[in-house]
């Protein structure tokens, strides 16, 4: 286990309020670690890229389209993207480097989910990810 795969397990998993975690490369546009059984296909990578290459509200009228479910997006800035579908949620943060990906499902905090992950964006623009 590399130290970003050591990072998502314990920042996000270990809060107990994230179902799936995963940080695709901007550059590339490719998966570059995930939590394990989270995959994440390229075409869902592709939305997500997308929704950040879009004008933040058009993201937020049209929604998401991830792992095969329509998500309403709640918020979309330039770093953020918060998105629900009933009583499961997926949140991306932007880095220079990376998206970082975190899903929560039903019974879990979404603001917990949504804190770490946010937490967990701000370290890696820190240094520079």
């Amino acid at each position: 286990m590399n130290h970003l795969q050591t990072l998502l397990l314990d920042t996000l998993l270990g809060t107990k309020h994230v179902d799936g975690a995963a940080l695709i490369t901007l550059h590339e546009r490719s998966l570059c670690v995930a939590s394990p059984g989270f995959n994440i296909m390229p075409n869902d990578i592709q939305t997500l890229v997308n929704g950040f290459a879009k004008n933040p509200l058009q993201t937020r009228r049209e929604g998401l389209y991830f792992k095969e479910k329509h998500y309403k997006c709640v918020r979309a800035d330039d770093y953020s993207l918060y998105a629900k579908n009933e009583s499961t949620g997926v949140i991306v943060v932007k880095t220079h480097l990376y998206l970082l990906v975190a899903t929560y499902t039903e019974g879990m905090y979404p603001s917990v989910c949504v804190e770490a992950t946010e937490k967990l964006g701000q370290y890696l623009r820190k240094k520079g990810s």
